[in-house]
């Protein structure tokens, strides 16, 4: 969840759309008053540079816009936590090891997914085709033109590519149940055994309950 050592949210989900799904802590099914690491649009900003989302020089062209209009900066912050909290709506009960689906799911999943395509509309329409010599094809997809909403646009499309192509057996969530914070990740170690999303957060912290509890329980003997 964060570093011990600093406070500092860590990166731990494997794709940016899990990352942005992570900048609520805890993150537990159903309920709110998590903390929410994207309170304003410098903390945005400062996200989405440490996930390698912007380059520093388009860092610095939104930040520009942003300290010109902060309407600008909170339309795009409102766009951001919209696509975070469709994309957690649409994984979060797919996770491997969650039970059934619940019975509002398939309704829910429509929603986040009706979301998601409307912001995925307008930013494929500030996007466009450019030459390429590198690479397969003759021309990439560029996302993300416009400073002003750079960050939602690139969001958008990462939580759209990440849907799409999802191995579902690698969707895990940090297990609240045993005192994770649930965090969703990818778990792409060799035998599929990564179970908490950082073992020097939530898996030494769960090493150190249980512990603790079994000294609890021998000093009672």
């Amino acid at each position: 969840m964060t570093d011990s050592r600093n406070g500092i949210l860590r990166i731990v989900g494997g794709h940016p759309a899990l990352d942005l799904v992570n900048t609520v802590a805890p993150r537990v099914p159903g309920e709110t008053g998590g903390h929410d690491y994207l309170s304003g649009p410098a903390e945005l900003l400062a996200w989405s540079g440490r996930i390698g989302l912007l380059e520093p020089a388009e860092a610095e062209a939104v930040d520009a816009v942003w300290q010109g209009s902060s309407d600008l900066a909170e339309k795009a912050l409102r766009a951001a936590v919209e696509i975070r909290e469709a994309t957690y709506v649409a994984l979060a009960p797919r996770a491997a090891g969650v039970g059934p689906m619940p019975a509002t799911f398939e309704a829910e999943l429509g929603s986040a997914l009706e979301q998601l395509m409307l912001r995925w509309s307008a930013a494929s329409a500030r996007s466009m085709l450019a030459p390429t010599t590198d690479g397969p094809g003759v021309a990439e997809l560029r996302v993300g033109t416009s400073p002003a909403l750079m960050i939602p646009d690139r969001l958008v499309a990462a939580a759209v590519e990440l849907l799409r192509t999802v191995e579902l057996r690698q969707l895990r969530a940090c297990p609240v149940d045993d005192g994770g914070c649930g965090f969703l990740f990818l778990d792409r170690s060799r035998n599929g055994s990564r179970r908490w999303c950082s073992m020097e957060d939530c898996g030494t912290r769960a090493k150190i309950r249980k512990l603790s509890a079994r000294r609890r329980s021998a000093s009672t003997v």
